[in-house]
């Protein structure tokens, strides 16, 4: 990263949620300087489907960031998430299964996410076991509190056993 694109890219990423147009303009100055630069294509992926809910449009712009540097660690979590948001199962369980082997990745997100795959697919038993997996790469307090949430609110959406009547006449 050359330090004037560097300074674009950290502007944009200052501006971003909270200032869409001076994020904007700050990152097309630095795919101007370099349109191959994955972390600034991945924030213009970003801002496609988390502000603008233009999914097409934002995984083009994660594909190529994907293709320009495929051990990046953020572009995978964010292209996952619009993935699911666009309901394209087979493409995000396929991101899910090759993210899992970057190196240095957020392993713990990436169950979770494969998690919310499983839950949107309808199988909350299997996404219950997903959470399972995804608590053994909890390291902080606070991820594994999410997770424990998360496995709370899904049990809850489980159908309830039928009681047995145990009275006798």
């Amino acid at each position: 990263m050359t330090l004037t694109k560097s300074k674009y890219y950290f502007e944009a990423l200052d501006h971003y949620p909270y200032n869409l147009p001076e994020c904007m303009e700050a990152l097309n100055y630095a795919l101007s300087y370099d349109p191959e630069d994955a972390d600034a294509l991945c924030l213009m992926g970003r801002i496609y489907s988390e502000m603008l809910s233009d999914y097409e449009k934002a995984k083009l712009y994660f594909e190529e960031a994907m293709q320009y540097e495929v051990t990046n660690v953020n572009i995978p979590q964010y292209y996952i998430i619009c993935l699911l948001n666009n309901e394209d199962w087979h493409e995000a369980e396929r991101l899910i299964s090759y993210a899992l082997g970057i190196k240095g990745i957020d392993k713990a997100t990436l169950w979770l996410y494969r998690s919310m795959l499983s839950e949107k697919r309808g199988s909350l038993v299997n996404a219950l076991k997903f959470l399972r997996e995804a608590e053994k790469y909890c390291f902080t307090e606070c991820s594994l509190n999410s997770i424990k949430a998360r496995r709370k609110f899904i049990k809850s959406k489980m159908p309830k056993k039928a009681k047995k009547k145990k009275e006798k006449e």
